[in-house]
């Protein structure tokens, strides 16, 4: 029997997240981590995948993202391999709104929440190569201020807020394929435009199911193509350039500022 490829998802009760551990779920041999903040909903969508999947070798940990020292004491308690990360975890809350740490929230969810998990995986996935990372962002992205990241100076808009996360996710996408090379491969993409708390949170309704919207990132964690290219930006299981991760001063700078929270 061929070994177990271990794959963490994040933000995995939510309406993507679900339906991408499901689907990853559901490749042979595979072992899904979901992790999410709720333990409660986190056992209820544990319960219902592997009820879907009959895969036993389904589990979850509780971590707030947007807080450094929960997602650190996550990766000290991690055990065994890691091959696939996928960063999935996002929010929209309509105020402006900081962690106990200061941080404003949508800023550390969406974008310190994904640098931070890289970071203290890095050695596990290196250790567990040919490995790969999944940042989902979005084709809703722009408007980052590099010299305003968390709404201090400019008026908190969650639409704006949003859109600047997601571009920073983008961006970051490029500065750790840069960093891992190519036996960590890091690929971004969108993946679609599903009814949820986020997207309504933002106004908007959705008109795609969630198993539409998992098929981009679960065909980047499981087809070759994940772990042949990196640094690469992805719309409907197609390449996509990304005008935002081509400007390398600027992406360093964002990976600089990051570097900052932690």
């Amino acid at each position: 029997m061929n070994e177990s490829r271990v794959f963490l998802v994040t933000g995995a009760a939510g309406a993507i997240g679900k339906a991408i551990a499901r689907k990853l779920a559901e490749v042979e041999n595979s072992e899904v981590v979901l992790v999410c903040r709720n333990k409660q909903k986190a056992q209820l969508t544990v319960d219902e995948i592997v009820d879907y999947t009959r895969n036993p070798k389904v589990r979850y940990e509780l971590a707030d993202l947007s807080r450094y020292q929960e997602i650190r004491e996550l990766a000290k308690r991690w055990t065994g391999p890691l091959q696939v990360l996928v960063n999935n975890a996002a929010i929209t809350p309509r105020s402006r709104q900081e962690t106990p740490e200061g941080i404003e929230l949508q800023f550390a969810t969406n974008v310190l929440g994904y640098f931070w998990l890289i970071n203290e995986f890095t050695d596990v996935l290196e250790t567990s190569a040919p490995a790969r990372i999944i940042n989902v962002a979005s084709y809703w992205a722009g408007g980052l201020d590099i010299n305003d990241l968390e709404f201090k100076k400019r008026s908190y808009d969650n639409d704006k807020a949003y859109r600047q996360s997601k571009q920073a996710n983008r961006m970051l996408t490029a500065a750790f394929a840069e960093k891992l090379g190519p036996d960590v491969t890091v690929n971004a993409c969108h993946p679609g435009d599903v009814n949820s708390t986020l997207s309504n949170n933002l106004g908007f309704g959705g008109h795609e199911t969630p198993d539409q919207d998992a098929a981009t990132p679960v065909w980047l964690a499981t087809d070759t193509i994940g772990q042949t290219v990196t640094g690469k930006y992805f719309e409907h299981c197609k390449e996509t350039v990304c005008a935002f991760s081509q400007d390398r001063q600027a992406v360093q700078n964002l990976y600089d500022a990051c570097l900052n929270y932690a």
